[in-house]
């Protein structure tokens, strides 16, 4: 059966939150819920859907930003990287401590998930399994969720249109990201579309033979 994805941009950022099901399923799920929390749960309701989980590639303030909310509102539970379980935790102490650029954004509710993924996990949601891929660089901790049986990939920040996540924030690592650009490469087939944070989708190969970050 074929995935329904429908991308959400929300946010100062414009960070691409992603709403997905199986075709005409009753349960979805969202992935990293950024930000205007009434205007997902309208997306909800429009479906006639329930929410089945929430699932967090990284935990980026505009990555997070709707978590407290539409968790609270539907009573669905939270996937979390294991390496950043306590960034979500302490979210809006860590942005007030940034200060600059980041105290323009917030506040932010912290949320205490209720699972921790990693690398090589399977987690079974709304009729749909995803293998967890741990792909850090652009945060230590993040993973990219591949739905078996389908040619997408959940990406994250790890790669872009003709770019790649940046590592100048804390915790990035730029050789390690390019390693995960590269494992993710060797993973999957080139035709397999990487749905991403930020801008819009494009394919493995497409990036493999035109990305300017990646030659």
């Amino acid at each position: 059966m074929s995935l329904d994805i429908r991308m959400l941009t929300v946010g100062a950022i414009q960070e691409n939150t992603f709403l997905v099901r199986t075709e005409d399923a009753k349960e979805a799920i969202y992935v990293d819920p950024g930000a205007e929390a009434p205007r997902l749960l309208k997306a909800l309701e429009q479906l006639d859907v329930t929410l089945a989980g929430i699932l967090l590639t990284h935990t980026h303030f505009d990555h997070v930003g709707a978590v407290a909310e539409l968790a609270e509102a539907t009573g669905a539970e939270v996937w979390v990287p294991e390496l950043e379980h306590e960034d979500l935790l302490t979210i809006d102490t860590r942005m007030a401590e940034r200060g600059g650029m980041f105290a323009e954004f917030g506040p932010f509710v912290p949320y205490d998930a209720e699972h921790e993924v990693k690398g090589g996990d399977v987690i079974e949601l709304a009729g749909i399994t995803f293998d967890v891929v741990f792909s850090p660089g652009h945060s230590p901790g993040h993973v990219v969720y591949a739905p078996q049986g389908h040619p997408y990939l959940f990406s994250g920040d790890v790669l872009f249109q003709n770019s790649i996540g940046r590592t100048d924030l804390p915790g990035g690592d730029h050789p390690r990201l390019l390693q995960s650009i590269a494992e993710l490469m060797q993973r999957f087939d080139p035709e397999t579309t990487f749905l991403p944070g930020h801008m819009g989708p494009s394919t493995l190969g497409a990036e493999a033979k035109s990305n300017p970050f990646l030659r």
